[in-house]
C-alpha cells in the first residue's frame, strides 16, 4: 500500500458521544480516515456502527465531541451541507426510491450539482462501473434484486462526487455470490482513489479489503489497527471471524 496516500487527514472524529433518548449509544469514539484509505468499522449488531456513520454524516445529533472533515468542523452542520462539502452516505437498507427509475435515482444523487455536462458524464461513468444498472436504466428501482439495489445505492452516492464515501452494511441480506460482487466493486472504487469508511457485518471480507480497522463494542472503540493485523488478532478471530 502506498504510504504517500496516507499523508492527508480527511476525517477526524474526536471524543464522540451520541444519545438515543436516555440511552448512550456512543461514548468517546475516536477515529480517523486518511485520503485514499478504506477504513472499516466492525462489531456486533447493536454496537453502534450505523449510529457512528449517521453522526458523521450529520443525520443525527451529537451530544459531545467533534467531527472534523477536510479541515472543517462539521459537528453543528446539517446533512445537506455535509453533502456539499464532499461526503456521501450510502445507508443501511439501501433506501432507493422504488417507484423511480434507476436513472432518476442516480440523477437525484447529483442534486447539489449544476453542471449538466459533468453530471451526464458521471452518469455514464456509473453505468461503466455498474453494467447491470446500464442495462436496466429505465427500469423502476423497486423491481431490482437486492444486489442490484445495493449497486444503485452506491452509484447514487457517487453521483455527488464525494471525497469520502460512507458505506453502511453493503452486504446485508445478500447471497454470498452477490456479496463477493459488491466487495469487488468496493475494491474497484478503492483502486480509482475513492476514500471509504465502511461499516460491515462481514468482518472477514471487510478487513481483507481495508487499510485499517476499528472494533466497536457497546458504543466504545475497543481495538484498532492495520487491517491485516486485526485479521490475525485472536480477540477479533474469536468474536467476529468465526
Amino acid at each position: 500500500m502506498n504510504a504517500e496516500k496516507h499523508k492527508f487527514l480527511l476525517l477526524d472524529v474526536k471524543g464522540l458521544f451520541v444519545n438515543y433518548g436516555g440511552i448512550q449509544a456512543l461514548q468517546d469514539v475516536n477515529l480517523t480516515v486518511n485520503l485514499g484509505e478504506v477504513v472499516t468499522l466492525i462489531g456486533a449488531n447493536g454496537a453502534g456502527k450505523s449510529t457512528t456513520l449517521r453522526a458523521i454524516s450529520r443525520m443525527i445529533n451529537v451530544r459531545q465531541g467533534q467531527i472534523i472533515y477536510n479541515g472543517r468542523d462539521i459537528t453543528a452542520r446539517q446533512a445537506h451541507e455535509v453533502v456539499k462539502y464532499g461526503m456521501a452516505h450510502s445507508p443501511e437498507g439501501r433506501r432507493v426510491l422504488a417507484r423511480q427509475t434507476i436513472l432518476a435515482n442516480l440523477e437525484l444523487g447529483a442534486y447539489i450539482r449544476s453542471n449538466s455536462a459533468e453530471v451526464k458524464a458521471d452518469l455514464e461513468r456509473q453505468f461503466e462501473l455498474f453494467p447491470r444498472l446500464a442495462e436496466r436504466r429505465h427500469q423502476l428501482a423497486g423491481t431490482l434484486s437486492g444486489g442490484e439495489q445495493q449497486m444503485l445505492a452506491i452509484a447514487r452516492a457517487l453521483m455527488s462526487r464525494p471525497k469520502l464515501l460512507l458505506l453502511d452494511e453493503p452486504s446485508l441480506g445478500l447471497a454470498p455470490a452477490i456479496v463477493r460482487e459488491i466487495f469487488g466493486i468496493i475494491e474497484n472504487l478503492r483502486s480509482i482513489g475513492v476514500t471509504i469508511l465502511l461499516v460491515e457485518q462481514n468482518a472477514n471480507l471487510a478487513l481483507q479489503i481495508a487499510d485499517r480497522g476499528y472494533v466497536l463494542e457497546a458504543g466504545n472503540i475497543t481495538l484498532s489497527g492495520v487491517a491485516s493485523d486485526l485479521l490475525k488478532d485472536e480477540r477479533v478471530k474469536q468474536a467476529y471471524l468465526g
